[in-house]
């Protein structure tokens, strides 16, 4: 045991035992049940432990051996005792998704039977409306696995080359040819699987030209770009290492149309950000004009791998599916949300063979993000986030995409991928039957006091933590609850239980937030994490937590189980 000294004014000191980590109850009881009578767990019994306790059916006696080799093991006696077994499964080698699973979807289906990671405006630094324009934030997202990176390309002053920034805006410009050149750099840094470029694109003929050239000689063979309009969508298998580009085909009124210049006041420029995000794909007939076609930059069209837009018309003929035709539709934040009260079921066969993808709303300056799940349960591949728009909506994404060995690639579950026996689809807002429950024991939690300093969460004590824990997904699946406050403690124990009814559980991502509490102002935030509930493996596990920005900690972590009953 230590002692914490807190200062309380000039002349007054409170001081606070800290204990040393100890193991709950049931760890305890765990350990008397495996171990003999000397106290020992031995590779025997540590192997039935693993395959009854921890679900792990595939453990050996070599596993168990390995185990008690690297956590203290008695040499004597060959086995593990308690302080052993409680620092193995708190430890970073029991974590709560398997990485020996590593990539386990089938990636051999079509791109549209699958989640991707999609960033919006993938090249700002901050807000939409005056933060710089870089390829850092790219180079970044694509160390995360994002797989897709969003251009808005535009002219610069001088109207001879292209840069790319949030138009109508204040943002400071990036040359295109520096974020193609990180993108090509970094593209499979993190994953093998392939990178789509959407182009927002406000550039005439010539400059689509000097684009297509630049994309060209910029990625070479790792371009994907088909001779004719694809009927089917490739499968992120056969597009290993590759970059795919999507954007609208190139229309003759580019070629007369006026790029207008950058407003000068906020107000003008945060209007303006929104009419452009509201009007996005408007207005454009994804037919091809034979006349507009001969005037059109032939070379950049040629590239376009995935053709975009919403055609004429209105939601029926955006949503309306082409058996020789694949096609990404953009849909707004707003859009979607009004679109799922009219055409859910629509959306939902739409986007099991094309692409859908949802971007924020413009009144989004601040690049805050949104609830991912409205488009994920309609079947939308590519919910676009802001990566910098740290908070719980990104958190999700970043659970998401934690499943499949993080690779940026999900497989949708069947139940959106098929349709049932009299051609119904999925509907997201139905009363479901339980499928399954996640019962999570949340015993303690450790390493606060290794992270930061010692009055960064209380000036005048130690930290009270406590624990929220939630489910995102179906409407009918999601619920928030919380443990109980441990007042003056680094290492909180709980040792409180929770049961959570799953309809959809293929959909389900577990929440988890520490909290310190506060009397008088906001509680401090202590930690995060979001777990593919598909994903996590039964049995005790440490689960380590992350910060704001979705770094994860060096030492702060959960001792935690999980049952499915």
């Amino acid at each position: 045991m230590s002692k914490q000294t807190y200062k309380v004014g000039f002349f007054f000191r409170r001081q606070f035992t800290m204990a040393a980590a100890e193991a709950p109850a049931d760890i305890k009881n765990l350990f008397k049940r495996y171990s003999d009578d000397s106290g020992v767990m031995s590779v025997q019994n540590l192997h039935r432990f693993l395959i009854e306790i921890q679900k792990e059916k595939n453990a050996s006696l070599d596993n168990a051996e390995a185990i008690i080799n690297n956590h203290g093991g008695d040499s004597k006696q060959k086995g593990l005792q308690l302080d052993g077994f409680f620092n193995c499964l708190f430890s970073d080698v029991n974590p709560p998704l398997d990485p020996k699973l590593g990539i386990h979807h089938d990636m051999n289906a079509p791109l549209s039977h699958y989640y991707i990671y999609t960033g919006h405006n993938s090249y700002l630094t901050g807000n939409q409306l005056s933060s710089d324009c870089s390829d850092i934030p790219i180079i970044q997202a694509l160390q995360r696995s994002v797989r897709v990176i969003e251009l808005d390309i535009w002219p610069n002053s001088d109207k001879d080359d292209i840069e790319v920034l949030h138009g109508r805006t204040l943002t400071a410009p990036v040359a295109l040819i520096k974020c193609l050149r990180s993108i090509k750099e970094h593209a499979f840094s993190a994953s093998e699987y392939p990178v789509v470029i959407t182009l927002e694109d406000h550039l005439t003929p010539d400059l689509q030209e000097k684009v297509a050239e630049m994309i060209t000689q910029t990625f070479g063979d790792m371009l994907f770009s088909p001779s004719e309009s694809l009927k089917e969508l490739p499968s992120p298998e056969s597009l290993r290492k590759r970059v795919m580009i999507s954007t609208k085909p190139p229309k003759e009124y580019l070629q007369s149309k006026e790029v207008k210049e950058k407003d000068d006041t906020k107000k003008e420029a945060e209007q303006d950000d929104v009419d452009e995000e509201e009007d996005e794909d408007e207005d454009e007939d994804d037919e091809e004009d034979p006349k507009s076609e001969k005037k059109a930059a032939s070379e950049y069209k040629r590239l376009i791998a995935i053709h975009a837009g919403k055609g004429k018309g209105g939601l029926s003929d955006w949503l309306r599916v082409d058996l020789n035709k694949v096609r990404r539709l953009s849909l707004s934040e707003p859009e979607l949300e009004k679109a799922v009260d009219t055409h859910s079921k629509e959306i939902i066969r739409f986007t099991q063979q094309n692409l859908l993808r949802i971007y924020p709303k413009g009144i989004r300056v601040d690049s805050s993000n949104y609830d991912p799940f409205v488009g994920w349960m309609h079947g939308a591949q590519m919910v676009a986030f802001n990566m910098q728009g740290y908070g719980r909506s990104l958190w999700l994404m970043h659970g998401m995409f934690r499943a499949n060995g993080g690779c940026g690639y999900v497989k949708k579950p069947d139940l959106l991928l098929k349709a049932g026996p009299n051609n119904e689809v999925f509907d997201p807002t139905a009363n479901l039957p339980v499928k399954t429950t996640l019962k999570v024991t949340v015993y303690m939690g450790d390493g606060w006091d290794k992270d930061f300093d010692q009055t960064h969460f209380d000036t005048y004590s130690p930290p009270d933590f406590y624990a929220k824990l939630g489910i995102a997904g179906v409407p009918a699946d999601e619920v928030k609850k919380r443990t109980k406050t441990m007042d003056d403690n680094w290492i909180p124990s709980w040792d409180e239980q929770f049961e959570f009814p799953l309809t959809v559980p293929e959909l389900a991502l577990l929440r988890i937030k520490v909290l310190d509490y506060n009397l008088s102002d906001k509680d401090e935030f202590a930690g995060q994490t979001c777990l593919p509930v598909a994903e996590l493996r039964q049995g005790i596990r440490a689960v380590p937590l992350y910060d704001r920005k979705g770094e994860k900690y060096s030492s702060v972590k959960l001792l935690m189980r999980f049952e499915f009953i």
